[in-house]
């Protein structure tokens, strides 16, 4: 009895190993080929807001959902966003004025320096006019001595001058500083506010909807997965006597139950380099104990048949042993 028991215990080990790691035949060309089972997966991309926090206030679209590239998927209330978008403009205006008014102050001091200038040199004439006629008794020593005093107070008013020019240059250099971290600000007030709308970054279909209306939103708060159809794959596995024939762009025909008698074209595009245990979905102990390799199929699906989940079959080609 326990002999009859034990034997039934290893056919069953060898019929779920056979559907698990895949089933090997010789076509009618004479070349071996491999079966493996598995189920369609797609690229997954987790969506949620970035940079803001607040309520979602839209939120159109359930689970199932065909999606358009760029289509808005979600929205935050954005009025805090937007005031701060308003105050900031009004920084920038009062930022581009103030710039305004110090090259009017700058245009100002260099009309001051040109006069001086101008004043400067009559007065040398002066003190020069007035030295000589000193020298020839035709002035008093006091007279001479006004228009030198006179000409070294327009020296000094034209020094004076200038440095209230080089302020003037200082002060437009700040104001154009002022004005660029202004526009900076209001820059990313907008790019901000762009993120207070969800969109979907290529087009696939909502396989998940985490988010409900008046729920806050947030950096890391899922909102809708999203499958990108145009990039399936099978996942499988192989055992390790067909590891070594099998090769990385390597092509394979997958077909499933629900298009009977249609075959998809696909590419080895994975192939682990380490041994796991057997998938947790089986449930016994003696095939979970067993090591095969996953491997990934990408599959061409241009018509979006394939969908996540569905069960398929891969024939792939083996390669003659130590090839």
């Amino acid at each position: 009895m326990k002999r009859l028991a034990f034997l039934f215990s290893a056919i069953v080990l060898a019929v779920l190993l056979w559907q698990l790691a895949g089933r090997i035949f010789t076509s009618g060309s004479g070349r071996q080929e491999v079966t493996l089972s598995g189920n369609i997966e797609a690229h997954q991309s987790v969506l949620s807001f970035t940079e803001v926090q607040a309520p979602v206030v839209y939120l159109p679209f359930d689970e199932g959902k065909w999606i358009e590239a760029g289509t808005v998927l979600a929205k935050v209330d954005d009025r805090s966003y937007r005031r701060q978008l308003m105050i900031d403009s009004t920084n920038l205006q009062v930022a581009r004025k103030q710039e305004e008014v110090n090259r009017s102050s700058l245009l100002a001091a260099l009309d001051t320096v040109k006069s001086d200038r101008f004043d400067l040199a009559q007065k040398k004439r002066d003190d020069a006019l007035a030295q000589a006629q000193k020298n020839a008794g035709a002035v008093s020593m006091q007279a001479s001595d006004l228009a030198h005093t006179a000409a070294l107070q327009s020296e000094a008013n034209l020094e004076h001058d200038m440095a209230l020019v080089s302020l003037a240059r200082n002060s437009i250099a700040l104001a154009r500083a002022s004005v660029s971290a202004a526009r900076a600000k209001v820059d990313l007030d907008k790019v901000t506010l762009s993120r207070t709308e969800l969109r979907a970054p290529f087009s696939g279909v909502l396989a998940v909807r985490e988010a409900e209306l008046g729920e806050l939103a947030g950096p890391g708060v899922a909102i809708f997965t999203l499958d990108d159809l145009d990039h399936v794959w099978l996942r499988a596995y192989v055992n390790e006597q067909n590891l070594g024939q099998i090769r990385l762009g390597e092509e394979a025909q997958i077909r499933t139950d629900t298009y009977p008698g249609k075959i998809y074209h696909g590419r080895i595009g994975f192939i682990s380099p380490e041994a796991e245990f057997t998938p947790k979905t089986v449930e016994t102990h003696a095939e979970r104990v067993t090591l095969v390799y996953r491997i990934r199929i990408d599959i061409d699906n241009p018509t979006h048949e394939l969908l996540p989940g569905m069960p398929a079959n891969a024939v792939i080609a083996l390669l003659p042993p130590g090839k």
